[in-house]
C-alpha cells in the first residue's frame, strides 16, 4: 500500500519526467570542461527541474488533505536535493564534493523560496536566473560581488557557504510551512 501511494505521489509531482530531464541534461553537461560555471549551471538545472514538482496539480486539494504537508514537503525537497547531488557527483563535473553540495543546497533553497513566492511553475526562474548572473559577472574580492557570485566561488569562501546555507534553510523552512503559491 505504501509503495503504491509513493508511486502515485511521484507521478503527481512529475518525478519520472523530471528524472529523465536531469539525467539527459547532466549527461550533456558532463561533456564540457567541468569548471565552476558548468557545475553551478548543472546544479541550477537540477534544482530547476526538481522545483517544477514542488506543487501538485490542484493546490486546493493538497491543502485539504487529512495529513500534515510540512514533513512531506520537506522530505520532497531534501530527497530531490540528494538525488541532484548524487547525480552531479556521479557525472564528475567537479572534483570537490563540498562545491556541489553547497550549490545544490543554496540553489535548492532559492527554488523553494521561488515556489513560495511565485508558484511551482515559475520556481525554476530564481536559481537559473541567479546562476545566469554568475556567468556574466566576474568573481571579485569585494563582498557584494562575492555575495552575488556565491555559486561559482571556491569551496573555502566563507561568504559563499554562509549564503548557500542561509538560502537553503530559509527556502526549506518557508516551503515546508507555507507550500506553493496558488
Amino acid at each position: 500500500m505504501t509503495a503504491r501511494l509513493l508511486l502515485l505521489y511521484a507521478r503527481s509531482r512529475q518525478v519520472p519526467a523530471a528524472a529523465a530531464t536531469v539525467v539527459t541534461g547532466f549527461a550533456a553537461l558532463a561533456l564540457l570542461d567541468g569548471g565552476p560555471h558548468v557545475t553551478a549551471f548543472a546544479a541550477a538545472l537540477g534544482t530547476a527541474v526538481v522545483a517544477t514538482g514542488l506543487g501538485g496539480h490542484d493546490l486546493a486539494l493538497d491543502r485539504t488533505a487529512a495529513f500534515g504537508w510540512p514533513p512531506r514537503r520537506a522530505a520532497h525537497l531534501l530527497l530531490g536535493g540528494a538525488v541532484v547531488t548524487a547525480l552531479l557527483l556521479a557525472a564528475g563535473l567537479v572534483a570537490e564534493h563540498a562545491f556541489v553540495l553547497r550549490d545544490v543546497v543554496g540553489l535548492g533553497g532559492l527554488a523553494a523560496l521561488a515556489a513560495v513566492v511565485l508558484g511551482a511553475r515559475a520556481a525554476w526562474a530564481l536559481p537559473v536566473g541567479w546562476t545566469g548572473v554568475t556567468l556574466v559577472v566576474p568573481p571579485g574580492a569585494d563582498w557584494p560581488t562575492r555575495l552575488l557570485t556565491w555559486p561559482v566561488q571556491p569551496t573555502g569562501t566563507t561568504s559563499a557557504t554562509v549564503t548557500a546555507v542561509v538560502l537553503g534553510c530559509t527556502g526549506l523552512l518557508s516551503y515546508s510551512w507555507f507550500g506553493c503559491r496558488r
